[in-house]
């Protein structure tokens, strides 16, 4: 086992695995958004309170879940390039954060439009609202301070840190409805008893959640072995790479 996840760390052998597998992902995601859109447009019902405006989850909620979700990649493959200084890590890091911010800015601004009709106002200074633009900042510090730095290994150490600490932002943002008086709807899904959703409208969300997280991974595939290519691009093996590419012996 050990011998395999040393081996998955090898940024070749990763380079070719991803590429095996990103397009498995890509279209499996297609294919699960289309059944969840369709559930979610078609099949579930109108809600009895909000009408048809509910179907905004069906983009909300995956991506305010893949928000942080992506910080959680980040941040872990952060603190394991930093503990073990494993170069890999921080390219996994550094490719996850543009998918991160978009998936956040996604959630935001798909929030306000769903606010908008049902509170009255696009923004509002709510413990959830707030946290996860706090999120979002945190995705562009990350990114601007890897591009402050000319030096990647500084780079590397720098924004894994940032990363680390920002970390704790997240558990605000998941209670921040149970610590706070919040506007925001609580939890439906993630609750100790049976979600709070009838199931004619639970399963195109659970379809489009997974649909999103498997975009999200082939996306990051692809970002990481662009990451893998500017860090070995003098490596041995990438030339040889290029050249079976070229068609040169």
């Amino acid at each position: 086992m050990w011998n395999w996840f040393f081996k998955l760390g090898s940024p070749p052998h990763f380079y070719r695995t991803a590429s095996l597998l990103e397009p498995w992902l890509i279209w499996t995601a297609v294919l699960l958004l289309v059944a969840g859109a369709y559930g979610g447009l078609f099949v579930a019902p109108p809600d009895y309170l909000q009408g048809e405006g509910f179907r905004i989850i069906y983009v909300h909620v995956p991506s305010a879940f893949l928000s942080m979700f992506a910080y959680a990649v980040m941040a872990v493959a952060s603190a394991i390039g930093l503990i073990w200084r494993m170069k890999l890590a921080f390219a996994v890091a550094a490719a996850t954060a543009p998918a991160g911010a978009a998936f956040t800015f996604l959630a935001l601004c798909t929030g306000a439009i769903w606010g908008q009709p049902m509170w009255g106002t696009w923004w509002e200074w709510d413990p959830r609202l707030t946290s996860e633009l706090v999120l979002l900042f945190l995705f562009f510090g990350y990114m601007l301070l890897r591009q402050a730095m000319p030096e990647t290994r500084q780079a590397d150490r720098a924004s894994g840190i940032l990363a680390v600490v920002g970390v704790v932002n997240l558990p605000i943002i998941h209670y921040s409805v149970e610590w706070w008086n919040s506007i925001h709807q609580g939890p439906s899904l993630m609750k100790l008893e049976t979600p709070s959703i009838a199931g004619d409208m639970l399963w195109p969300l659970l379809v489009m959640i997974l649909a999103y997280q498997l975009l999200f991974i082939g996306i990051l595939f692809t970002s990481i072995r662009t990451q893998i290519l500017k860090r070995e691009k003098n490596s041995r093996w990438v030339s040889e790479m290029l050249n079976q590419v070229n068609g040169v012996s």
